[in-house]
């Protein structure tokens, strides 16, 4: 064991952290980064992704091998496999990846989603901006949307860091614990896509910096657990003409508001009347519970969470949420994401994807 420990710090060299955004290099930049000894591993299939490349724009076509090289010799150009494409350094884990340029990356790993998303279609998604607050659940949706194309451009604001206790709903790894969320977002996006344009705001949303959050964005996804917030990007997305989603990991509940369509559309449907953020930031803990039954429907929640409203505090130190319900919430919200970002049908409105009534049978 104090072996193992007597070479951390040396091993510890080697990464970065604090860091989340990727370095995108070129061939003649290599021989620099090897110098500085962060490298750990190498990681280059291009021939294979070249291939697919090829495969794609192509699809069914029988080749020679012959003809196979010639192909790949029109996509190279003339250059080295070496030359081509991205190398992508992740200081973070020390690994250094070849990917192809960015529109060839894209056009492959998008492929199979055509044609339930055509290649326009997908052009329109990964031109727009997703903001996401509260990287539990939205952590689950911010993945899942980037995997389906769904964005180019992500926000992401989170002021908490990974607990073990998140481990039991959040896709990472004990290796992880401690990480800021937004940082650990961040990480998983571009590693799924590292031509993304990815921004954390990783203290989390005040007053101040609320409007610098959501000017620009297309879509906010929210999901965070602080009644304050909840009113307050409401206003301001209201304000600016936002559409705002939300999942709330019970009975598949999403919320819809279509503020982009209706400007005058009341704040959640008009379930919590005419409070604003000014009048929830002046509310008790007391308080803040009753308004955040208002919001979700006390009536409809699920029996559990029902008696989970009485026992936070006492017997449970935070909200109950599973898996399941986080990664139905990223496929729900992307969904109806993906819809409005294109501009076809989804009203405003509330809806239950409830898994237990529709596919275990509950009354």
């Amino acid at each position: 064991m104090n072996k193992i420990i007597s070479v951390l710090p040396e091993l510890a060299e080697c990464f970065d952290s604090d860091s989340w955004r990727p370095r995108l290099l070129d061939a003649g930049q290599l021989p620099d980064l090897f110098a500085t000894s962060r490298v750990t591993a190498v990681h280059d299939r291009i021939d294979e992704q070249v291939e697919e490349l090829i495969s794609a724009r192509r699809p069914g076509r029988v080749r020679t091998p012959g003809e196979w090289a010639a192909a790949k010799a029109e996509v190279l150009r003339g250059r080295e496999p070496a030359e081509y494409g991205t190398w992508v350094f992740y200081p973070w884990t020390g690994r250094l990846v070849h990917v192809l340029p960015r529109d060839e990356f894209r056009f492959v790993r998008t492929d199979r989603n055509r044609n339930k998303i055509t290649r326009e279609e997908q052009e329109v998604l990964l031109g727009k901006c997703v903001a996401v607050i509260g990287l539990s659940v939205g952590n689950s949706a911010a993945l899942t949307a980037a995997m389906e194309g769904v964005g180019g451009s992500f926000r992401l604001a989170d002021f908490d860091r990974l607990g073990l206790s998140n481990l039991n709903r959040l896709r990472t790894g004990v290796h992880e614990l401690g990480v800021e969320k937004t940082v650990l977002c961040a990480r998983q996006l571009f590693e799924l896509d590292p031509y993304l344009d990815v921004e954390i705001w990783r203290d989390g949303l005040t007053g101040e910096n609320l409007g610098d959050f959501l000017d620009g964005a297309d879509l906010v996804v929210e999901e965070c657990d602080t009644a304050w917030v909840k009113v307050a990007v409401r206003e301001q997305a209201r304000a600016r003409g936002i559409p705002v989603l939300m999942d709330t990991n019970d009975r598949g509940l999403l919320d819809v508001e279509r503020y982009d369509l209706e400007p005058d559309r009341p704040l959640l449907h008009g379930r919590v009347g005419d409070v604003t953020a000014a009048d929830v930031a002046c509310l008790d803990r007391a308080g803040m519970v009753r308004l955040m039954v208002q919001m979700v429907d006390g009536t409809r929640i699920s029996p559990a969470l029902t008696q989970a409203m009485t026992e936070i505090g006492r017997t449970l130190s935070s909200w109950p949420q599973l898996a399941s319900g986080t990664m139905l919430g990223g496929a729900i919200v992307t969904d109806a994401a993906r819809r409005i970002l294109l501009g076809r049908p989804q009203p405003s409105g509330r809806y239950y994807v409830d898994v237990e009534q529709l596919v275990g049978g509950a009354t």
